[in-house]
C-alpha cells in the first residue's frame, strides 16, 4: 500500500494536476480580488457591470490557458478521446450548445443589450443580465398594466434568439407611437375641442418629439424606412353616438404611462374650464319624445272594478 501511494505520489502527472489546481485557484482568487476592488471605485451601474462581466470572461480564458500549458505534453493523445467524447457531449447537450451560440449571437449580433426592453419568447421586461447560457429580465406586465414591472425575474434560454422573434422596444429607436381617445358630444365646440388637445399634447410631449425626430432621422439613415412623422397629431371621426378625437404622438418606452395619465389631467381640465362648449361623450340613451300613455278599460272591468 505504501508503494502504491509512492509511486502515486512520484508520478508526474500527479504532480501536474497539483500544479493546475494550485494555478487555477490562484487565478480565481486574484481575479475575484481584483473585481471587488474594482467595484468599489466605479459609481456608474452600467461600467460596473460591464467591466464585471469583462473580468469573469477574462477569468474563464486564463483559467483554460493555465490548464493547456500544464497538459500541453498529454494533449495530443488524447485528441481522439476528446472527440469521441466531444460528440457525446454535443448531443447530450444540444440545447446548451445552442444557448452558447444564442449568447454569441446576441454579444457579436446586436439583437438586445443590457438596459433595453425586449420580448424574448412570451416574456416582455427589461434586461438586467445576459449570460452564457440565459438572459434575465425583469418582467413587466402580467396582472401589471402599463408595461410596469410585476416584481418577477425570468431567466430565459439564449437559444430562443433562434427560435422566436426578438422584440426589442429600445434598439435605435427608444421611443413607441401611441394614442389617447377623447369622445366629444356633437353639440360640443369641436374646434376648442381639437385646440385644447394639440395644446396638451404639445405640453406634455413635445419634448420627445424634439428627441424622436433626431433619432428618427438615424434610422432613416441606417434602414430603408420612409420618414415617418413624429410630432403629435389629432383626428377625428364620428360614430351615432358622438365625435371622437384621437391624439397619436411619441412617448419613451419607459413613460407610457405617465404619459397617458399627465395626457388625460391635462385635457378633463381643460374640459371643465371650457364653461361647457367642450363635453365629454358618454353611453347613455337619449329618448327625444315620450308617446302618450292611454288605458281604456272595459265596462265589464269598471264594474268589478277589475
Amino acid at each position: 500500500m505504501n508503494e502504491t501511494m509512492s509511486a502515486w505520489l512520484m508520478d508526474p502527472r500527479f504532480h501536474r494536476l497539483v500544479l493546475a489546481l494550485v494555478s487555477m485557484m490562484t487565478v480565481i482568487v486574484a481575479f475575484r480580488l481584483f473585481a471587488r476592488f474594482l467595484v468599489r471605485r466605479v459609481d456608474d451601474t452600467d461600467t460596473r457591470y460591464r467591466a464585471r462581466k469583462i473580468i469573469t470572461a477574462v477569468q474563464y480564458l486564463t483559467v483554460l490557458f493555465v490548464f493547456a500549458v500544464v497538459f500541453k505534453d498529454s494533449l495530443g493523445g488524447l485528441t481522439v478521446a476528446f472527440g469521441v467524447a466531444g460528440a457525446g457531449v454535443a448531443f447530450a447537450l444540444q440545447e446548451v450548445i445552442v444557448s452558447v451560440a444564442g449568447w454569441a449571437a446576441v454579444s457579436f449580433g446586436s439583437y438586445y443589450k443590457v438596459g433595453d426592453r425586449i420580448q424574448l419568447g412570451s416574456v416582455v421586461g427589461d434586461v438586467i443580465d445576459i449570460g452564457m447560457l440565459r438572459t434575465t429580465l425583469m418582467e413587466c406586465g402580467q396582472w401589471v398594466k402599463g408595461d410596469l414591472y410585476n416584481g418577477r425575474i425570468v431567466r430565459v434560454a439564449n437559444s430562443y434568439v433562434f427560435k422566436d422573434p426578438v422584440v426589442n422596444y429600445s434598439a435605435d429607436f427608444e421611443f413607441l407611437w401611441d394614442e389617447v381617445t377623447v369622445p366629444v358630444t356633437f353639440s360640443s365646440d369641436l374646434g376648442m375641442a381639437r385646440s385644447l388637445i394639440e395644446s396638451v399634447l404639445e405640453d406634455t410631449v413635445g419634448e420627445f418629439s424634439k428627441q424622436a425626430a433626431d433619432a428618427w432621422q438615424l434610422m432613416v439613415q441606417k434602414y430603408r424606412i420612409e420618414d415617418a412623422r413624429v410630432t403629435p397629431l389629432v383626428t377625428m371621426v364620428f360614430n351615432d353616438n358622438w365625435v371622437e378625437f384621437t391624439a397619436r404622438y411619441v412617448v419613451s418606452f419607459q413613460r407610457r404611462r405617465i404619459t397617458k395619465d399627465l395626457l388625460f389631467s391635462g385635457i378633463l381640465s381643460g374640459i371643465q374650464e371650457s364653461g361647457g362648449k367642450v363635453v365629454l361623450g358618454w353611453g347613455s340613451i337619449g329618448i327625444a319624445e315620450v308617446p302618450p300613455l292611454q288605458i281604456n278599460l272595459s265596462s265589464d272591468q269598471s264594474a268589478t272594478g277589475e
